[in-house]
């Protein structure tokens, strides 16, 4: 599913799930590689994503 498909479905915003994903705080399942002035776009697993979320919210 797309960054902001992804975003909806969690309630969080879609800037910062592609942040997260830039800093490599979250990995996507696919990154388009992007063009001359547009900026590469994600794919997301949701189930992934929720396993990621959790992991990366938990204290350590």
């Amino acid at each position: 599913m797309s960054t902001g498909e992804a975003a909806r479905a969690l309630g969080v915003s879609s800037r910062s799930l592609a942040r997260w994903a830039r800093e490599g705080r979250l990995k996507p399942v696919f990154s388009t590689p992007g063009g001359d002035k547009r900026p590469g776009q994600y794919r997301w697993d949701l189930q992934d994503l929720r396993a990621q979320l959790l992991r990366m919210n938990r204290p350590e």
